[in-house]
């Protein structure tokens, strides 16, 4: 008994020093320990650039079947990366294999320079956004395999992060600070590599949200160690998966590899800085092939937003991801709120504007897709009652609950409680001067939870994502639930609103239905 009593005691003084020693390790430790572990300053030194070939899948939470269910998965991507380290300039080629929203291949070419950034595919070169430059300039820095020697010449840029919880462990970290840019790095404590690097990001569903890369899989290149497999986690759900499957030091690179053509120096964008950089938007939508290339944001520059009208109380506002306005007696309606708090306060000043001193009463919100939610808040602060399909009202209350401080929006600075009411078959709004709205819950494989919207006087129906009126519409399941739906209902002869595209008639659809 003394003997197990002893060694018990051992082992907790061992343990206590273990746990004096690491929260005695300051930052410069932490950095100098991480060095040496990847290969030592002057191998890191010596690594001027790299190419890699790999793999890659992306997921998206924000277009699930279930709203906070499984993230939808995306596709493949094969890449190949050729990246000058010194110049901080790298150029990826892409082979696509996507599975949603479409089913198709993309291949093209991207690349990033401290300057500015350009895609190159079939059609020629075009100059990327200022955001997109932004937003991928600082991922390859998080990627770099010499970041750490960055953070050891730059000292004065680092500072304590204390212990960081990275699933179910907890590590030692420290905080790097780089052209307004701040890593939070998490270091494994048994081989003081780096494990994780987290920035912390604005989303306009989950609010401030951790995004790490997670790093695993270290194998010798060149004299230094390299991670070959880096996980994407977005507030503990991985969006990404990517796969070195060779990966080459001090390549020999051409010095015009990175060069941008004419017509695209003539259009460049240098990176957009500060919270002008939508981070999550950007990185993700380009994941899922649907990246509006521009610093508008929500719309191209040359075809801004247009009101049209449908009828004298029913406006469609035309841009990326559409809305719907209703005049009623009390106040407006308005279907969906695409994209985040830039197009909203867009699409409720031009309402107001159109119909004055009316009231925003409701947002109607279709179904749970980011796309179409992301600017949901703002419409809360307007005191707007908030209806959504069932079974989705938890998830819409959680949205209106969430910590927006990373990039402070309109609910943050004016917070305001809006009731969220749940259809789970059918609800009907109406008003003394007989303008009416039936909004229906209706079955499609789209999603678990989709509202069509009908405005009964001007026979005007509102349905998103499932069908766009547009001339090479084609058919498919999605198409035919809403054709299910209108005969259920007992609607005919309706102009039909798209929450993309623009909109056509009802007897569009029925031509389309009626082809073999």
């Amino acid at each position: 008994m003394r003997h197990l009593l002893s060694v018990s005691a051992a082992l907790l003084a061992s343990t206590a020093l273990v746990q004096v020693a690491a929260a005695q390790e300051g930052p410069a430790d932490l950095v100098k320990a991480a060095v040496a572990a990847e290969g030592g300053a002057d191998a890191l030194k010596a690594l001027k650039g790299i190419s890699i070939k790999g793999e890659a899948k992306h997921w998206e939470p924000g277009q699930s079947y279930k709203a906070d269910g499984e993230p939808r998965f995306l596709g493949d991507t094969t890449f190949t990366t050729t990246w000058d380290l010194n110049k901080g300039v790298a150029k990826m080629d892409l082979d696509r294999a996507m599975k949603y929203p479409a089913v198709e291949t993309l291949k093209y070419s991207e690349v990033i320079t401290p300057a500015l950034g350009f895609v190159t595919n079939d059609k020629g070169s075009t100059a990327a956004s200022g955001i997109r430059v932004a937003a991928q300039l600082r991922e390859l820095e998080r990627a770099s395999p010499t970041l750490l020697f960055k953070v050891l010449e730059d000292q004065k840029n680092v500072a304590t992060a204390g212990n960081q919880k990275l699933g179910n462990e907890t590590m030692p970290a420290i905080s790097y600070t780089d052209m307004g840019n701040k890593f939070t790095i998490l270091f494994d404590p048994k081989t003081h590599l780096p494990a994780a690097i987290r920035t912390v990001d604005d989303d306009n569903i989950a609010g401030d949200s951790n995004y790490d890369l997670v790093l695993s899989d270290w194998k010798p290149v060149g004299g230094v160690k390299v991670a070959h497999s880096l996980t994407y986690n977005l507030n503990g759900t991985e969006v990404a998966k990517v796969t070195y499957k060779e990966v080459t030091a001090n390549p020999t690179i051409a010095d015009s590899t990175f060069s941008p053509p004419d017509a695209v120096k003539a259009t460049a964008k240098a990176p957009a800085t500060g919270n002008n950089v939508p981070y999550q938007w950007v990185l993700r939508r380009i994941a899922l092939a649907r990246f509006n290339d521009a610093d508008t944001i929500f719309y191209p520059p040359n075809a801004p937003p247009r009101m049209v009208e449908l009828a004298p109380n029913v406006q469609q506002v035309i841009t990326g991801a559409n809305n719907l306005i209703v005049n009623m007696k009390d106040g407006l309606a308005i279907f969906d709120a695409p994209v985040g708090e830039v197009q909203s306060k867009w699409v409720i000043d031009a309402a107001k504007a159109k119909y004055p001193g009316k009231p925003i009463k409701y947002l109607i919100l279709t179904h749970h897709h980011m796309d179409h939610t992301g600017g949901m808040r703002t419409y809360a602060v307007e005191g707007a009652t908030i209806i959504v399909p069932s079974p989705d009202k938890a998830y819409f209350e959680k949205d209106l609950k969430t910590t927006h401080m990373v990039v402070p929006d309109a609910l943050t600075k004016t917070p305001k409680n809006v009731e969220v009411v749940e259809v789970k078959d059918q609800m009907t709004l109406k008003d003394a001067d007989g303008e009416e709205i039936r909004l229906y819950r209706i079955d499609n494989p789209h999603v678990d939870g989709m509202l069509m919207g009908h405005v009964v006087k001007e026979n005007v129906v509102w349905v998103t994502d499932l069908w766009s009126p547009a001339p090479n519409a084609t058919k498919n399941p999605n198409v035919e639930s809403v054709a299910a739906a209108l005969k259920k209902f007992g609607i005919t002869g309706a102009t039909m609103a798209g929450g993309h595209g623009t909109n056509g008639k009802q007897s569009d659809l029925e031509a389309l239905m009626a082809q073999k």
